[in-house]
């Protein structure tokens, strides 16, 4: 089949989980034998540079991206809070973005056109204007969740107020919109029982999020007793998460295990947390490469708060064999088995004692490691999950 896969960021490189999710989607898919045609937005805080990606990338999926100003304009979200607009949305509502995907659309026939957010929806009438494609949602999240969920935890009643319309417009903008689709693929049985609870009446199937197969080092040795956190501190579930780690649970993992070391890594790292002087706690910012510091590191820490969907950044780190120690929310999404798999944690005291067993005994370390690569293994393969795809794509019935 051929597709055309319209992406809300660059997908390569894939430097982060929601990058990770859709380059797994155009990998599965060439893969298997199907043509893929990606355009992408970019910004500042995504950059694209066509000079700067591999020669066979380009030539297979023949990518091209198109500048939108992603920075919070003060007037424009004021205007939005007025109107009841997504302020979100409205964000990626383009003119060039419509005459280049009219321009493709024109010059290519595709049997599938794959719209990687549902942020993306203002341009279904372009698609449906300019091709006969099936038209499919693939949803790493439910948007409005993640909002709902900062908001709960925002002390700033002024702030909280406007997380709250930033996630009711939002979930307007979603049940508004679903319905527009062919079909919708959620990355999580949970978020697909959401859509479909909610009035989504379009076939509605969760497909996991795919990743390639590590590339494992073996003669990586991981600093023994270090927890890790590697994420886009840009985020802000991540920031969140960090911030409650260290001021409610650091403490207490150091009571029980006072060799531990934190070590946290993730690009766009905040000017307090650059500034950080806790016991036994590193900052290192931005990593050239992910996979190798999750080796060298011994068990990662996801004390997420807020968000939806599937954390991309935990399933790598499990298909690398590594222990994970995260809060229930982190792991949405996962098939996972607790203290199987992995190890779950919600509250202060569930992680210091999580990290202290990890620490103190090897044996149990191994087994939730042994058995992490192995889920991995069996539910995230992008070629499985790209031929479960494009079958679900010869399903849908357009008339």
């Amino acid at each position: 089949m051929k597709v055309l896969q319209i992406c809300y960021k660059p997908p390569f490189p894939p430097s982060d989980g929601g990058a990770m999710g859709m380059n797994g989607v155009t990998e599965g898919l060439l893969n298997t034998g199907n043509e893929v045609k990606i355009i992408t937005f970019f910004s500042e805080k995504h950059p694209f540079n066509l000079s700067d990606l591999p020669k066979e990338y380009i030539e297979r999926t023949s990518v091209e991206g198109v500048f939108v100003d992603l920075s919070i304009k003060p007037l424009d979200a004021f205007i939005c809070w007025l109107t009841g607009e997504s302020y979100h949305v409205k964000r990626f509502i383009s003119r060039v973005m419509s005459d280049k995907i009219r321009e493709v659309l024109q010059n290519e026939t595709f049997d599938v056109v794959q719209m990687e957010s549902i942020l993306l929806s203002p341009y279904i009438s372009v698609v449906r204007k300019y091709s006969k494609a099936r038209l499919v949602l693939h949803a790493p999240n439910v948007e409005h969740l993640i909002w709902q969920r900062i908001a709960r935890g925002t002390k700033n009643i002024f702030k909280k107020h406007y997380l709250k319309h930033l996630s009711l417009t939002l979930r307007v903008y979603e049940l508004e919109n679903i319905n527009r689709y062919d079909a919708v693929y959620p990355a999580t049985t949970k978020d697909a029982d959401y859509f479909k609870a909610n009035g989504c009446r379009r076939p509605c199937v969760a497909v996991p999020v795919g990743l390639p197969q590590p590339d494992i080092m073996h003669d990586v040795l991981p600093v023994e007793n270090t927890l890790f956190h590697i994420g886009s501190m840009n985020y802000v579930p991540n920031v969140q998460g960090i911030e409650w780690f260290l001021k409610s649970v650091w403490q207490n993992v150091l009571s029980l295990s006072p060799k531990a070391k934190l070590v946290l890594a993730g690009r766009s790292m905040p000017l307090w947390l650059r500034d950080y002087k806790g016991e036994n706690v590193e900052i290192v910012g931005e990593v050239a490469d992910s996979t190798l510091f999750m080796l060298h590191n011994s068990i990662m820490i996801v004390p997420l708060l807020s968000g939806s969907g599937v954390r991309i950044k935990i399933i790598e780190a499990m298909g690398l064999g590594k222990c994970v120690i995260a809060t229930a929310i982190a792991a949405e999404g996962i098939p996972y088995s607790n203290n199987e798999n992995i190890i779950i944690a919600d509250t202060p005291q569930e992680f210091a004692f999580a990290v202290a067993k990890c620490l103190s005994d090897k044996a149990f370390r191994t087994m939730i490691e042994t058995n992490a690569a192995k889920l991995i293994a069996e539910h995230y393969n992008i070629n499985t999950i790209a031929q479960q795809l494009v079958t679900l794509y010869q399903s849908i019935d357009t008339e």
